[in-house]
């Protein structure tokens, strides 16, 4: 199969799926990232149907001193890549395409989601992006649509944005793909000097600690739950000869639900460490996040949570997440 170059609407628009379409939209450098999302897509899509991949490095979302004219621009190996993972069209219009007339005087607004974490250090950022989405939709006019869950803040904006502004698309949040050593993949990971990316590991590292904390107390949760309530579970378990798991048992079923106070302790403890490193790690954010609107949860939360960090290592900045459930069922 050959991957047809669409650069104009028009071009785009006389293509006729017999089936589904499924839209990747990307700014480009692909990576096995991007190829996920374009296999899955074309699951999606089926064999009648129609995979489009988007490249288009959009200025809106880019604020003051950010890499827009050093962001990597690599459309004949974004091709190869796009070809190879399924994608039957690659749609990377010009900025004159896609804003014509100059920047849009009517704009989408992310609300007070969006000037949360990355909408705090970033001023804007959401809203540009939720307007090239929206544009980029319009345009490709796709069945559904999917989109990375490392970026997890900006994936619940398009959630919302559909959902309140009546998109008739199907939006599917796809597993973040990471390298051998937990490392995110990112387009920007190639500007990491090999210490720079030593570093960079502390993000993905404090992740994972956070969540084996949280294993571990919901373990304990559950082991606790198994016989009867305080003194009777603690004498129980010490019957057997488990003194040790009596008293973590006795005092994780006291504790509050969940304890994502421990999590975000565990996390930071790998982060602080990563700030002592040469060349340092400089945390933006380390928050643990209700999805539905990213304010952080208590510590008697039950659901859905994103684990969720930034930071700058050099030069370039990265950002990471993990879901966490809190509260399993007894």
């Amino acid at each position: 199969m050959t991957t047809s170059l669409l650069r104009t609407a028009d071009e785009l628009h006389a293509r006729v799926p017999r089936g589904r379409r499924a839209v990747v939209m990307t700014m480009g450098a692909l990576h096995e990232g991007h190829a996920t999302l374009i296999r899955a897509a074309r699951e999606i899509a089926g064999p009648e149907g129609e995979v489009v991949v988007t490249v288009f490095v959009n200025p809106l979302q880019f604020g003051e001193g950010e890499d827009l004219d050093r962001y990597p621009r690599t459309l004949d190996a974004d091709l190869k890549i796009a070809e190879e993972a399924g994608a039957d069209a690659v749609f990377a219009p010009s900025v004159d395409e896609v804003y014509p007339g100059g920047e849009p005087q009517v704009r989408l607004s992310a609300g007070p989601m969006g000037a949360r974490l990355e909408g705090a250090v970033r001023p804007g950022h959401f809203d540009g992006m939720l307007t090239v989405v929206a544009k980029l939709l319009h345009l490709t006019r796709p069945d559904a649509a999917l989109f990375g869950q490392k970026d997890a803040q900006q994936l619940a904006l398009i959630r919302r944005m559909v959902r309140d502004l009546n998109f008739g698309v199907e939006i599917v949040g796809v597993s973040t793909v990471r390298e051998e050593d937990g490392l995110a993949l990112s387009s920007r990971n190639r500007y990491l000097s090999p210490e720079e990316r030593r570093t960079a590991l502390a993000l993905s590292q404090a992740l994972f600690a956070g969540r084996d904390r949280h294993a571990a107390q919901e373990a304990l949760r559950a082991r606790a739950r198994e016989v009867p309530a305080t003194r009777a579970r603690a004498e129980a378990l010490s019957a057997i000869g488990e003194s040790r798991a009596a008293a973590d048992a006795h005092a994780v079923a006291k504790a509050v639900p969940g304890g994502p106070f421990a999590v975000r302790a565990a996390a930071r403890l790998v982060l602080d460490e990563a700030a002592r490193l040469q060349p340092p790690l400089a945390l933006d954010y380390l928050a643990l996040v209700d999805p539905s609107d990213f304010t952080e949860i208590e510590d008697d939360f039950t659901g859905e949570a994103v684990l969720a960090v930034a930071a700058r290592v050099g030069t370039t900045r990265l950002i990471d997440n993990l879901p966490l459930t809190f509260g399993a069922a007894s």
